[in-house]
């Protein structure tokens, strides 16, 4: 990979090239991070704001050495849907804080005991076909927001062409689209499938008239637009995806170091960057958006421009707030038909699935082996199948949770289990020539 910079990590760009940069950054990861939102019934502008102060924090805590984009994270948006169905808008805020909280944990354990446990923790057979579950789970979601007309929950063909038509829009736009555009297949394809909608009488454009260009979101605030109210549920919702969402973590780290030229896994640290993201996590939760992510989008436009600077993504985080006051803009989003994003779902949450094959394919996983066998299939059949344990009325573990904890145990109970490898993190190292060029 030629990773030679145009603009290194610290590096600030000219003001024209800086807002042009930073703009690109944002349309990559705009139509994800409204997306989830969008789902589980939180505000986008909310969402918007909050990756953009979550990002700002990101950059802080990592000492401003690593380039990356904090967004809406799709691992979530099952446990926010049932925490927010259980407690309100407010379960789903407790909740979400709690998986900021773990990564806390999470980062100072690291910081003490090193990385390497958590990798033997959650290796390649478990965290894989929980991300299969991550995505099949969610698929009936998908399908219902497409096939639907919103206003009657039964079926209607005008429904399901517009969503057909952002579906196969941002499929073309996913394998032909060059340069800018094959970054942003997603926002491209909302975009298609919006005019397309237009065209059919589907949309109502007169919010967007009537919005105001300066407003202010409507934050949930704890203590002040809810009571907080620990519980076990929300806990054994959240928890557990938080704990395979950090090896999706650890895994965006790595590429990011490839892309780079650096080693982020250790300098600056491992536990600075899931520090990191846990805040963004926490703070997204005060403020009433969805849990926070690295988001991959933004480490394509990386390796593709080879700018690497962080002020660019600061530029990024800077406009993402902004746009999350504007009312016309969220009036806009708030347009958006439920069968167009339901197009877009169809394709996002089998590429979810699909990432989980994908990581035990890469990691040559053996299915003859019966140990790998059993560990997959019982995380399968229990998170698609939805299994529940009731411990009592209000206790009980469900679904993604359930399979999630079971995966982690088995492979901890099950005997045969391969030790790490010990070049597994270091394949990241970086070469010489970098400093020599």
């Amino acid at each position: 990979m030629n990773n030679k910079p145009i603009l290194d990590v610290k590096e600030i760009p000219k003001p024209f090239q800086w807002i042009t940069l930073s703009l690109q950054h944002l349309f990559a990861m705009f139509g994800a991070t409204i997306l989830v939102p969008y789902l589980v019934g939180l505000s986008p502008s909310i969402a918007l704001i909050s990756s953009g102060l979550g990002t700002l924090a990101f950059l802080l805590i990592t000492k401003f050495q690593v380039p990356a984009y904090l967004g809406s994270s799709f691992a979530f948006i099952g446990p926010v849907i049932a925490a927010k169905a259980a407690g309100g808008p407010g379960g789903a805020m407790v909740g979400t804080f709690l998986a900021g909280l773990v990564y806390g944990i999470v980062a100072l354990v690291i910081s003490k005991a090193g990385h390497r446990w958590i990798m033997n923790l959650l290796p390649p057979i478990v965290v894989g076909p929980v991300i299969i579950v991550i995505g099949l789970a969610l698929s009936g979601t998908a399908v219902n927001m497409a096939m639907n007309n919103p206003a009657t929950g039964k079926y209607s063909m005008l429904h399901f062409s517009v969503a057909l038509v952002t579906l196969i829009a941002t499929i073309i736009f996913s394998i032909y689209a060059k340069k800018m555009l094959s970054m942003i297949p997603i926002l491209a394809g909302i975009i298609v499938g919006y005019i397309y909608a237009l065209a059919v009488g589907v949309v109502d454009f007169k919010p967007v008239l009537d919005a105001k260009w300066f407003e202010m979101p409507e934050f949930i605030i704890p203590f002040v637009s809810y009571k907080v109210k620990f519980t076990w549920d929300l806990a054994l919702l959240m928890i557990p995806v938080a704990i395979v969402t950090l090896s999706e973590h650890i895994g965006h780290q790595l590429v990011l170091s490839k892309v780079v030229g650096r080693d982020y896994i250790k300098e600056p640290g491992l536990h600075r960057s899931i520090l990191g993201d846990g805040t963004a996590t926490i703070i997204s939760s005060l403020l009433g958006g969805p849990p926070k992510t690295t988001y991959g989008e933004n480490i394509g436009v990386l390796a593709i421009t080879r700018v690497y600077s962080v002020y660019v993504i600061a530029g990024a985080a800077v406009f993402a707030i902004i746009f999350g006051f504007i009312g016309k803009i969220t009036a806009l989003i708030g347009t958006i038909p439920t069968p167009v994003m339901g197009g877009v779902s169809i394709l996002l949450f089998g590429i979810i699935a699909s990432s989980g094959l994908r990581m035990l394919v890469d990691s040559k996983i053996d299915f003859g082996n019966k140990r790998n066998l059993v560990i997959s299939s019982v995380i399968l059949v229990i998170g698609i199948g939805g299994a529940v344990i009731k411990v009592s009325e209000s206790l009980q573990i469900q679904g993604m949770a359930l399979a999630a904890i079971c995966g982690v145990l088995l492979n901890i109970i099950l005997p045969g289990k391969e030790p790490i490898d010990e070049n597994m993190l270091e394949e990241n190292e970086i070469s010489e020539k970098r400093k020599t060029a």
